[in-house]
């Protein structure tokens, strides 16, 4: 049953508002003045079902990634990299994996204001960041692709041989320095605070936001004047049985002590016993919940000079009530 974000249509005669199909559920999140795209609004809105009528679109989109991955990247990712054509041309095959493998319901995206934005997420799924790539299908099919979106990547996954059309989807490396230059040039951006630690956690721990203590992420926020908006995503975390980090042996020091490094593991397709997922793995198809929740209004909640640690603590304090929500709703595991 899919699931949808809902906008106004045009000024004119009143209609029941339009759906944008990513997935299952059945929850409207209100209604919106029209984006600036107002053909790929109504692509999104068909889904599925559109998708099966037009497979010319889905053959070209998979002809745009194919050519897309046999660029090397030459240096490490950059805002300038990213290609608002190529997102395009993906769409109705993103849409096509999203509806139909992970029945992926995001909701909220009305609460997203003009200009440059910092998107706060807890993140799921190892290496394989389907929260973030579904997140960004939305954000393109709501806004047009021509507005400006990144995701910071908690991995090197960018920067890798045959990966790098990712940077042209919007991906870009991991870093608050990063983060500070796509706001001040008019961008939004999705930064994940938790990084690996909270993409390996245990899949038992699905339903926790393990953000850490350091506000790095939301104090490049206030120095840049943004709004701050929590994005939750639960599901993400049954893509694979993720059994936490395991210590191992990673030779002798120079006192001939044994170093020790602890690694993810979990069991995952293809590989069955997965361990640090360096190579990525094929993602379960869980269904995928992403929840936008308002703007924090930091400085009207914190005064002119916020302390990033309480911020901090209140973005996280936010998420993991949104998040047991949603988890507690959920019936099944990866059945959603």
């Amino acid at each position: 049953m899919p699931a949808a974000f809902s906008r106004n249509d045009r000024p004119g005669p009143a209609e029941p508002p339009r759906r944008a199909v990513v997935g299952g559920g059945s929850d409207a999140v209100g209604r919106r003045t029209p984006g600036p795209d107002r053909t790929l609004l109504r692509t999104a809105a068909d889904g599925a079902t559109r998708l099966a009528a037009v497979p010319g679109d889905v053959v070209g989109g998979a002809r745009a990634l194919a050519g897309a991955l046999v660029r090397r990247p030459d240096r490490a990712a950059d805002p300038d990299d990213r290609d608002s054509q190529l997102l395009r041309d993906l769409l109705p095959l993103g849409w096509l994996m999203a509806s139909g493998w992970f029945r992926a319901d995001v909701r909220g995206l009305h609460h997203i204001p003009d200009g440059p934005v910092l998107f706060v997420g807890n993140r799921s799924g190892g290496n394989v960041n389907v929260d973030g790539a579904v997140f960004t299908l939305s954000f393109a099919s709501y806004f047009g692709p021509e507005r400006a979106f990144f995701v910071q990547s908690s991995s090197p996954v960018p920067d890798l041989r045959g990966l790098g059309f990712l940077r042209r989807l919007g991906v870009l490396s991991d870093g608050v320095d990063v983060a500070a230059d796509v706001l001040r040039s008019g961008a939004s951006v999705l930064a994940y605070p938790g990084g690996q630690e909270e993409a390996h956690r245990p899949t038992r721990e699905s339903g926790r936001v393990r953000l850490g203590a350091d506000p790095a992420v939301v104090r490049v926020g206030i120095d840049a004047g943004v709004p701050i908006v929590p994005v939750v995503a639960v599901g993400g975390q049954e893509t694979a049985l993720f059994l936490g980090r395991r210590r191992t042996l990673r030779g002798t020091a120079s006192d001939g002590a044994p170093r020790r490094r602890s690694v993810p593991v979990s069991l995952a397709a293809p590989w069955g016993v997965n361990v640090g997922d360096a190579l990525g793995h094929l993602p379960l198809p869980a269904k995928l919940t992403i929840q936008v929740l308002p703007p924090i209004d930091v400085r009207g909640r914190f005064g002119d000079r916020p302390d990033p640690v309480a911020v901090h603590r209140h973005v996280g304090d936010r998420m993991q009530e949104a998040l047991t929500d949603m988890q507690r709703r959920r019936r099944l595991p990866v059945v959603g």
